[in-house]
C-alpha cells in the first residue's frame, strides 16, 4: 500500500488495496493471455471456481486483509472472461 498507514482509515486501507490486487491481477491475466497461446476462457473460468471454492472454504477465517485480497482476485477474473467473451462476440467468435 502506497499510503501510511497511520492517515487511511479502516474502510480506505480496504479499498487501496482491493484496487491494488484488483489491478495487478488484471495486468497478470493480460500478460498470460498475450503470451500463452494455449489459455482459453475455459481454462480461466475453471481457475475461478477454484478461487470460488477457495473462498468458500474459509471456515477459520482469513482475516480482512485476506479477504480483501481474495474478493479483489475473483472480481478480476470475472471481469477479464466477461471482457475477453465480450471481445469474441464482437467478433463473432463465440
Amino acid at each position: 500500500m502506497n499510503k501510511d498507514m497511520n492517515m487511511i482509515g479502516a474502510a480506505e486501507w480496504r479499498d487501496i488495496k482491493y484496487e491494488e490486487t484488483f489491478e495487478q491481477e488484471l495486468r497478470g491475466l493480460e500478460r498470460r493471455r498475450q503470451y500463452d497461446p494455449t489459455l482459453t476462457i475455459e481454462d480461466l473460468k475453471q481457475m475461478l471456481q477454484h478461487l470460488y471454492n477457495l473462498d468458500g472454504m474459509d471456515w477459520i477465517g482469513r482475516g480482512e486483509l485476506q479477504d480483501t485480497i481474495m474478493y479483489a482476485t475473483i472480481a478480476a477474473y470475472e471481469h477479464f472472461i466477461a471482457e475477453w467473451e465480450a471481445e469474441l462476440k464482437k467478433n463473432n467468435k463465440f
